[in-house]
C-alpha cells in the first residue's frame, strides 16, 4: 500500500497506545506554563499554543481544563524536564524525554529499563546529535508537495522538508515555527486532524535489526519505556518500531 500508508498506519497505532501518556503530558506541560504565568490562555501567548496543541493531539477538554484550574490552586508542582540519551541493539540509538518532580526517580526507572534490554544508557550529547530536532506534522492532504511548500514559504515558515505521498502530508519546520505552520494549514485546510503535531528528534540516518534477538531486546526497551509515567517522548533510529 505504499509508505504513507504505512507512515500513517505506524502513527495512528503509536496515538493510540499512548494515549493516557499524552494527555499526561500536556497535562503537566499546561499546568507548568499556567502556574508560570496567567492562567487563562487569552492572556498567556505560550499557555494558548500549548491549549491549540493539546487539542490538535486530541486531548479531551476535561483534561486541559483541569490542568488550568490545577494551576489557579495553592498547590505547586515542580517539574523538571530532562533526556535521556542510550545505545539499544545492534546500532540502534534511543532518545527518552522526561517531564518529572523527581530526577533522581526517573533516571533510575529509565535505566532499570536499559539494564533489562541489554542496552546502555549514555551521556548527554552522545546520540542527539545524531538527530534532527524540528517541528513534525502530518495529516491527511489531498494537494500536491508544490502546493503545500508554496503556502508555507508565502507565510515565511522555515520549512524543512515537505513530503506527500497517497493523501497524506508529513511537513518538517523549525521548532520555532510550528505553531505558526499549524495555524497555516487550519487557516487554509479548515479545522482537520493531525496524526501528529509535536516537536520532535527525527533521525538522521534510520537503520534495520538483524535477529530475532535484537528486535525483542528493543521492543521489550521501548514497552518499558513507555510503562514509566516519567516518560514523555520516545525517539530512536530503528525502522519497523
Amino acid at each position: 500500500m505504499g509508505r504513507a500508508h504505512e507512515v500513517r498506519a505506524a502513527s495512528m497505532a503509536k496515538t493510540a497506545a499512548k494515549k493516557s501518556k499524552i494527555y499526561s503530558k500536556f497535562g503537566k506541560e499546561l499546568y507548568i506554563l499556567a502556574k508560570a504565568g496567567i492562567p487563562d490562555p487569552e492572556m498567556n501567548q505560550g499557555l494558548k499554543r500549548k491549549v491549540a496543541e493539546a487539542k490538535a493531539n486530541q486531548v479531551p477538554a476535561d483534561v486541559i481544563k483541569r490542568a488550568i484550574e490545577k494551576a489557579k490552586g495553592s498547590e505547586t508542582d515542580s517539574y523538571s524536564f530532562i533526556r535521556y540519551e542510550g545505545f539499544g541493539p545492534g546500532k540502534s540509538t534511543i532518545i527518552i524525554d522526561c517531564l518529572t518532580d523527581n530526577t533522581n526517580r526517573s533516571y533510575s526507572e529509565v535505566k532499570t529499563c536499559f539494564n533489562k534490554s541489554k542496552a546502555k544508557i549514555g551521556v548527554s550529547g552522545s546520540v542527539s546529535f545524531l538527530y534532527d530536532n524540528v517541528g513534525l506534522l502530518e495529516f491527511d492532504y489531498e494537494g500536491s508537495e508544490d502546493d503545500m511548500l508554496e503556502l508555507l514559504l508565502m507565510a515565511d515558515i522555515d520549512v524543512k522538508d515537505v513530503k506527500v505521498e497517497e493523501g497524506f502530508a508529513v511537513v518538517t519546520v523549525e521548532p520555532t515555527d510550528l505553531h505558526n505552520t499549524h495555524e497555516c494549514i487550519i487557516e487554509e485546510l479548515g479545522e482537520i486532524e493531525f496524526v501528529t503535531y509535536q516537536i520532535s528528534m527525527l533521525p538522521i540516518e534510520t537503520i534495520e535489526l538483524d535477529t530475532d534477538i535484537e528486535k525483542t531486546l528493543f521492543e521489550r526497551l521501548l514497552t518499558n519505556l513507555n510503562d514509566v509515567d516519567d516518560v514523555d517522548e520516545v525517539f530512536h533510529n530503528v525502522e519497523g518500531f
